[in-house]
């Protein structure tokens, strides 16, 4: 990914193909971070509240809408999950008594996921270590300036992943 030689043997004429050393290595450190930190925050979330990060993000979210409810279209795009993979998410947390699923009564062709107060109650007892890994792996490894850069390179990042012109 570093040579700026095509099969020809033209040095540089495709240069714009490839990262120089300096990008792969950048490339390489976020490759792996968007690889590893899910990875280490769901094993926290698994061993310590038994819950999937995917599972602890959604309930998280629907603790934090009026009355606990939203669509599950919009939670779905909130967790960056389709649609039928949060479809079987809330499944498994309505088996454990987390969450509920209802018509919409504004448009009965949607779907309510709403937190119960289990849900909010299972939330709430796993928060606290959960905090305290995320500040560990990342807050606590970062000045105030350079976690407030981070996020919005990330924004930046994410909305030219959103972007409809690719």
């Amino acid at each position: 990914m570093t040579s700026g030689t095509d099969q020809s043997g033209a040095a540089g004429e495709h240069a714009d193909l490839w990262l120089t050393p300096g990008e792969l290595e950048s490339w390489l450190s976020v490759a792996r971070l968007v690889t590893r930190l899910p990875w280490a925050i769901d094993a926290q979330l698994q061993r310590d509240a038994g819950l999937s990060m995917a599972e602890y993000m959604s309930m998280a979210i629907l603790a934090d809408t009026p009355e606990r409810t939203m669509r599950m279209s919009e939670l779905a795009e909130r967790v960056s999950s389709s649609l039928s993979r949060l479809s079987h998410l809330v499944k498994r947390l309505e088996s454990r008594g987390y969450v509920r699923r209802e018509p919409d009564p504004v448009d009965g062709r949607f779907t309510n996921a709403i937190l119960l107060d289990d849900g909010l109650r299972k939330l709430e007892s796993a928060a606290p270590a959960h905090v305290a890994h995320v500040r560990h792996l990342v807050v606590d490894n970062l000045s105030a300036e350079r976690l407030r850069r981070l996020g919005q390179d990330a924004e930046r990042i994410l909305q030219r992943i959103d972007s409809p012109a690719r």
